[in-house]
């Protein structure tokens, strides 16, 4: 033991780095492949390399770095693969931003230039988060870290692709696509956001050819008009039913178009009547498939009309709009402007509105991939945790379209397809052709699409351990065991791995997805720039410490549900650690290393003794199942309520009288248990705190060199003794009482005072066999038993607890009216308990639902109650 070394006040920041750089050099973080121990995996959730992280990252690591520190000390090969995403869409528009600043355009520089800076862009924020990382003492094996840009996770994602392609799961197609004008890219569904706008709904007049009629139709976007093709009605619809196979004029385009039937359209909905622009509306192109209608796209990629729009060709679409508006309002073509509040989609990253439009793309045939994937969530071979997260992946899975996933950005995995610009061969090859494959060529021209950032993602959890190739690491740790996520991306990474995992390696990619919610602000809003409520990890690690960051992240988490951040709770779990630290410095400073060992095989222990070990024998048992079941908010609240109030509060408390005596063999005894509390207390919080924990451990001086690869405690090593928790949970329960009286009466602990007992007989051995504890922790000067109140003095305060009534004589020290009131405050803080036991009890769901050792414990605290409230009442009709 180095206690004198250990610094006299809690200073994380003269030890977290320190600790750090320890842990790596000695590799602890770096797993073998070892046939005599059971792998445990945890692939981390890649970061974006556009910037630093942020609370929600804290959180997710904070989660992550707690399960694999407790599977790493109960003797798993524990591997948490860390690595960064490449995040194309969002890198390139942030690096595109800082090239703006500098007044440099990306077309003007080209591909290559501009690839070039977002490479410098890279290597400088995979740093960034990689320190980042190792500041919130992420446990992270960094000698295995990947990149979704690397080579060999780059060859992963030729491999797949070329293999889907083989296997017709790959297609190019002609088909209307989600199109970001701004980011000039096309996107898939789960890329799109919802935003409420507010708009109108503009009722315009098309005239049916050969009569003064016309038929009125209601649009949003009333410059799709451009390409309209149609006019449908629903089939049912007898208003119509006359009109159906007639001509419509298309108004300012002057062109004649059909009025169809078909049961797309809801006849209750507006006027019944709606235009069709296979185009620019997924719904549409689907009514124009089935009616061969003509697709006329009338929109350039950056969102402004093309030379298919006549006199608009080179507006842009709002612009357009307003001018179409004003056209229409002029030639008599519109009928009125109703005010609309709609949800528009829009693009996740930029947040520019999207226009659905007809492009070429590559898709993936998603249904054949679907069904397994559904298929081993349901049977369980992957469970979601909490389970209610199912539905939200079996809707997207089982409604799933396909997946549009060619890009047009330069950031990214470049598709692997070549076009012979002689022939027109299509070329798809993991490796660079030399030459067409059909006429010979070397004049070949490689796609310019990149893929879709998610593409890579999918096959993370096994890209990252070397597949393509049947690496070692591979063998030994994949399937994966948990995958520890934000119920935000459910559909965006989780339901691809699944399938990406199935259809590569025949096992799907980790057996539970732990899903975890949302950090908010202390208002529950979400934390964003525009609100200016976001908080930087880094500045509260510098200002309270990784390790009270991480407590509180964790602390009163359950999983699937937000939380929200305070500053409050950070700086309480500043104050936990302090307590822990402080108590620990009393322990090492009272120890005596020959004492101990000389001693060390006695079991001559006292109540308080096996009561700490008992309660420990639960705590480890009950942390040890809460992890297990990924329920780590309660199992942070159980080491928190042992340490500070069981284990600093009360049982280095009731040690002091020995450790101040002069019994050397009690000493011996109580050195031990004091020692082996503390160790197993710090290895019950070493996953949540490993900084505090590590340096006090290696003064304490554990039995490896290090906690984080110290044995993870285990009930069986500490004794359950109820009988000693009963008898202790009498005397802390009588102690507090009288501290209470005392303080309220304001005695000072200096004035000592008898204390009179009646009660049961055993309790009453209780207090006599206690008798050190009153007196060092409640100034009591002697203890005196009695048969019956009738012998209990006038002038006394009393103390109800369970079982028993306490008088303390404090004469002339006394208020009577004072000591009444206080009764009157216990009088109904118990009448609120038995209140509380009565609704709870009456309550036919908890009474049916709960477990019946719970309901049996509420009823036995309203009987304790009861015995306690008639005490309290006997008492101040004494004192009246």
């Amino acid at each position: 033991m180095e206690e004198k070394n250990i610094s006299t006040t809690y200073n994380p920041k003269e030890f977290e780095e320190k600790l750090y750089k320890l842990w790596e050099e000695k590799k602890y973080f770096t797993p073998k492949v070892d046939k005599n121990k059971k792998p445990y995996t945890i692939i981390m959730p890649p970061p974006n390399i556009t910037g630093k992280l942020h609370l929600g990252h804290a959180l997710d690591n904070a989660l992550q770095d707690m399960l694999i520190r407790f599977k790493r000390m109960q003797g798993y090969s524990a591997l948490w693969l860390p690595g960064e995403d490449h995040a194309s869409i969002a890198t390139e528009v942030k690096v595109e931003k800082e090239l703006l600043k500098e007044g440099i355009h990306k077309k003007e520089i080209g591909r290559e230039a501009f690839l070039e800076k977002v490479w410098d862009w890279t290597y400088e924020y995979r740093d960034r988060i990689k320190e980042q990382l190792k500041k919130m003492g992420c446990s992270a094996d960094f000698t295995r870290e990947a990149f979704t840009m690397d080579d060999n996770l780059s060859k992963a994602v030729k491999h797949v692709f070329v293999k889907l392609y083989n296997e017709g799961l790959i297609y190019q197609g002609n088909r209307i696509t989600n199109w970001c004008p701004k980011c000039q890219t096309a996107l898939s569904d789960a890329e799109i956001e919802y935003q409420e706008q507010q708009g109108n709904f503009w009722h315009i007049k098309y005239p049916i050819i050969g009569t003064d009629d016309y038929i009125e139709i209601a649009t949003t976007r009333p410059e799709t008009m451009l390409g309209d093709t149609a006019v449908a009605v629903n089939p049912t619809d007898e208003r119509y039913k006359h009109l159906v196979g007639k001509k419509l004029l298309l108004p300012l385009v002057n062109k004649e178009i059909p009025i169809i039937e078909d049961s797309y359209v809801d006849k209750e909905f507006g006027t019944g009547a709606v235009k069709i622009t296979p185009a620019h509306d997924p719904n549409d192109y689907a009514v124009g498939k089935r009616h061969d209608l003509e697709e006329i796209n009338i929109l350039n990629e950056d969102g402004t009309i093309n030379k298919l729009g006549g006199k608009y060709a080179g507006m842009d679409r709002y612009e357009a709009r307003k001018a179409i508006v004003e056209d229409l309002k002029a030639q008599g073509y519109l009928v009125k402007i109703v005010p609309h509040t709609h949800n528009v989609s829009c693009h996740d990253r930029c947040g520019s509105s999207i226009e659905p439009m007809i492009s070429k793309q590559w898709y993936v045939r998603m249904k054949t991939l679907a069904e397994p994937a559904v298929k081993v969530v349901k049977e369980k071979e992957t469970k979601f945790v909490p389970e209610r997260f199912e539905k939200i992946y079996y809707n997207w899975m089982e409604n799933i379209q396909d997946w549009c996933i060619s890009r047009q950005l330069w950031w990214g995995h470049r598709i692997p397809v070549w076009y012979c610009k002689d022939c027109g061969e299509v070329i798809v090859s993991e490796e660079t052709p030399l030459s067409c494959s059909k006429c010979g060529s070397q004049n070949l021209e490689q796609d310019k699409d990149v893929l879709d950032t998610w593409f890579s993602s999918a096959l993370w959890p096994f890209s990252t351990l070397g597949w393509p190739d049947r690496t070692e690491d591979l063998e030994y740790f994949y399937p994966t065991d948990v995958l520890v996520t934000g119920y935000d991306i459910i559909f965006f990474w989780v339901a691809r791995m699944v399938f990406s995992g199935l259809h590569n390696m025949d096992r799907t990619p980790f057996n539970t997805v732990f899903i975890h919610g949302i950090v908010r602000d202390s208002q529950g809003r979400k934390m964003s720039k525009s609100l200016g409520n976001g908080v930087d990890p880094l500045d509260v690690i510098d200002k309270y410490g990784a390790d009270a960051l991480r407590f509180m992240l964790v602390s009163g988490n359950a999983p699937g549900n937000d939380i929200r951040y305070y500053e409050e709770k950070v700086e309480a779990a500043r104050n936990f650690a302090n307590k822990i630290w402080n108590a620990s410095r009393f322990v090492m400073m009272n120890l005596d290393r020959n004492i101990m060992d000389k001693y060390k095989a006695s079991q001559n222990y006292t109540a308080a003794d096996r009561w700490i070990m008992s309660r420990l024998h639960t705590v480890v048992s009950e942390v040890t199942e809460n992890i297990e079941n990924f329920e780590l908010g309660i199992a942070v609240q159980k080491i928190y309520d042992f340490l500070w109030n069981e284990f600093c509060d009360w049982y280095i408390e009731l040690s002091k009288p020995i450790l101040y005596g002069e019994d050397e063999a009690a000493k011996g005894v109580t050195y031990n248990v004091l020692f082996n509390v503390l160790t197993a207390g710090l290895k019950l919080l070493h996953p949540i705190m490993p900084f505090i924990t590590e340096e006090i451990y290696m003064h304490l001086g554990g039995e490896t060199e290090s906690i984080t690869i110290a044995k993870w405690p285990e009930a069986s090593e500490f004794a359950k003794d109820e009988a000693s928790e009963t008898v202790m949970n009498h005397i802390i329960e009588a102690i507090k009482g009288i501290r209470n009286a005392r303080l309220e009466m304001q005695v000072p602990n200096s004035r000592k005072a008898k204390l009179i007992v009646y009660g049961k007989e055993e309790i009453q051995n209780y207090f006599a066999d206690a008798k050190l504890y009153f007196e060092k922790l409640a100034s009591v000067s002697e203890i005196e038993l009695i048969a019956s109140k009738d012998s209990v003095p006038k002038n006394t305060v009393s103390v109800v607890t369970q079982g028993a009534e306490l008088f303390i004589p404090l004469l002339d020290l006394i208020d009577v009216d004072k000591e009444l009131e206080r009764l009157a405050k216990e009088q109904d803080r118990l009448n609120k308990e038995i209140e509380r036991v009565d609704k709870k009890l009456s309550n036919e769901r908890f009474v049916s639902k709960a477990p019946e050792s719970v309901v049996a414990e509420e009823r036995a605290k309203g009987e304790k109650y009861k015995e306690m409230l008639k005490a309290v009442l006997e008492r101040i009709d004494s004192l009246k």
